[in-house]
């Protein structure tokens, strides 16, 4: 992992690391397409990548840029994403910053009337941006401002661009959307993901739907289903150093095989097998994770920021709805 954060996921206990990395050769999925076909596919092309700040929305914009494609970048951080673009432009490519936070609707909407008017019309759109929460229920009882941040990033802010943007794609009879998900959304519900879980399903379930529909008028989409991946998104959960995953590269590969391939689903090979088994076993699952989270702790950053709002005044949580997200 030559990025800063696979670098940071690289600390911990060597033996497990090395036995990770082993395990993530099989569990993982791979995939990734030639920078000829890329080329073909994207050279010349509108593509809006969102939590492009990043993780892997940064290496999917750097790749894509290089590609030729004209790449509009969004995320919260100004900063970062005009020096993304003046990265890209030295290099030749073609790149425009768009800082926007998703949880803002009215910004969602302001973005959505730039981007139209400036290009036209976007070809391929890659719903990136996330907010990852992990918290035990216990923690969350006074923290209701979690599930309206995760539902604001993951679900209403991506349906609020994509409900602007689809017209076009449908009028013009071409467009591919790629929704950058989790494979939580297909395995079994785990302990202390309420909030992330829930958002992420909620889109999932949106995008699937609406591929029904649009479908009929040359717009396609592929649902990517990533496993772990080691950005500063999974680093406050300290485990995750050890768990099988992919560096961000590595995922931007998989978007860009689902941007050239346009499949309905890129998956690691056992998901579909843990769905089947999850419906055969619920109950015995149900019971074993349920003793897996009453021996498991929530990480201390989450215990710290619970205790501290817990001091606060009732009314001084209002305010955090529109609080920091995490960009992939």
């Amino acid at each position: 992992m030559n990025t800063p954060e696979g670098q940071a996921a690289d600390q911990g206990f060597p033996p497990l690391l090395v036995a990770s990395r082993a395990l993530g050769w099989f569990v993982n999925p791979r995939g990734s397409v030639s920078e000829r076909k890329l080329r073909e596919a994207v050279s010349g092309k509108v593509v809006l990548v969102t939590g492009a700040s990043y993780g892997i929305g940064e290496a999917t914009a750097r790749r894509l840029a290089s590609a030729g494609a004209t790449v509009l970048v969004v995320a919260r951080s100004r900063e970062k994403l005009e020096s993304l673009c003046a990265e890209i432009r030295e290099r030749g490519g073609n790149a425009y910053a768009y800082p926007t936070d998703l949880s803002d609707l009215d910004s969602v909407d302001a973005l959505a009337a730039q981007v139209l008017e400036r290009h036209g019309y976007v070809d391929v759109i890659v719903n990136n941006a996330g907010k990852s929460i992990r918290r035990s229920i216990e923690l969350s009882y006074q923290r209701f401002h979690d599930f309206q941040r995760t539902i604001d990033v993951n679900y209403l802010g991506p349906v609020k661009l994509l409900l602007a943007v689809l017209p076009s794609m449908r009028k013009r009879g071409q467009g591919h959307i790629v929704n950058v998900s989790t494979v939580g959304v297909r395995v079994p519900p785990a302990p202390y993901w309420a909030a992330y879980q829930a958002s992420k399903s909620a889109f999932d379930v949106f995008l699937r739907t609406v591929a029904v529909e649009a479908a009929a008028d040359g717009v396609t989409t592929t649902s990517v289903y990533m496993v772990l991946v080691h950005t500063r998104m999974s680093a406050p959960t300290p485990v995750f150093r050890y768990v099988p995953g992919l560096t961000p590269e590595e995922a931007a590969g998989l978007v860009c095989k689902a941007i050239v391939d346009r499949p309905k689903v890129i998956s690691p090979w056992w998901a579909g097998a843990a769905e089947a088994g999850f419906a055969l076993t619920r109950r015995p699952w149900e019971v074993a994770t349920g003793f897996l989270a009453r021996r498991t702790r929530d990480t201390k950053a989450a215990v710290s920021s619970t205790q501290a709002e817990r001091t606060e005044k009732p009314a001084a949580t209002v305010s955090k709805r529109g609080g920091p997200g995490s960009d992939r």
